[in-house]
């Protein structure tokens, strides 16, 4: 399947979503949309509901604790799980059987995300708009969504020669996003959440304008670098990753002399938009 997976917010609730391009469908995670509807928090708590909920419906002579799948997931870790995955008229399914005030305003919900995403394939533009005023109800400044909006334009370039060099989903992907923050912040994804006191949060999400910028230009660089060595398999564009990481290393080093103290910031989203 040819999949891209994404977070969705349901009441500032997170959703882990895969959109299988193939069949035009949506996957959700099981033990989020459980989560939601138990208002649990717990997440051994929320897979031993579901444990025993597909049990329940089994012996009620149900197909859907059955007819459910299993994808990769990213977890809170960072790391890529096999997670219990329902498609849309499945977690329609499951929302009927689990008595929770918050199943009316989910099953509308899953109608909004399913229409949303047709409208950004046949118009990419809007995708973008949706994301604008995502951000801005988060309260960041505008200056700040431009700049990452921006963000996103560039990855997709680079990613899209990751794919190209062959470069496979998922963890691949991880490894040279490591080996880009690592090149030009000297810390790989892990520790340059820790710093920032995150777990699940988007990492991009939490940087100061610099922090993007420096971000920015090390995966154009790797863009532009990959374009004229056209790199194949995980070595070679390994090779190139940190080749293009180190032009914006030599930068923020460049620009931290001049300024007298580090470009690395310890503030999140949270504690930047106090600043705005």
């Amino acid at each position: 399947m040819n999949k891209s997976a994404s977070i969705k917010l349901f009441e500032g609730r997170n959703v882990r979503t895969l959109w299988d391009e193939e069949v035009e469908k949506w996957y959700f995670s099981i033990h989020d949309v459980i989560a939601i509807l138990t208002n649990q928090p717990d997440y051994e708590k929320v897979r031993n509901y579901w444990k025993w909920l597909r049990n329940k419906l089994k012996q009620e002579g149900s197909q859907l604790g059955s007819d459910t799948t299993q994808l990769k997931l990213q977890a809170t870790d960072g790391k890529f799980y096999m997670t219990d995955v329902a498609d849309t008229e499945q977690v329609l399914r499951l929302v009927q059987t689990i008595p929770s005030p918050k199943a009316e305003p989910f099953r509308l919900w899953l109608a909004r995300v399913g229409s949303e995403r047709l409208d950004e394939i046949a118009d990419p533009e809007i995708a973008i708009n949706r994301a604008l005023e995502t951000y801005a109800k988060k309260g960041y400044s505008l200056d700040w969504i431009n700049q990452r909006l921006k963000t996103i334009e560039v990855r997709k370039l680079m990613t899209d020669e990751w794919d190209k060099g062959g470069i496979k989903k998922g963890q691949e992907y991880a490894i040279l996003t490591d080996e880009i923050y690592k090149g030009w912040s000297g810390m790989n994804t892990r520790s340059y959440k820790q710093l920032k006191g995150l777990k699940k949060e988007n990492l991009r999400d939490n940087m100061t304008n610099l922090e993007l910028i420096l971000n920015m230009l090390a995966e154009a660089s790797t863009t532009e670098i990959s374009k004229k060595e056209n790199p194949k398999g995980l070595l070679a564009n390994v090779k190139v990753a940190r080749e293009g990481a180190s032009v914006a290393g030599d930068a923020r080093r460049k620009i931290e002399a001049k300024i007298g103290k580090s470009i690395i910031s310890k503030q999140n989203a949270k504690e930047l938009k106090k600043l705005r």
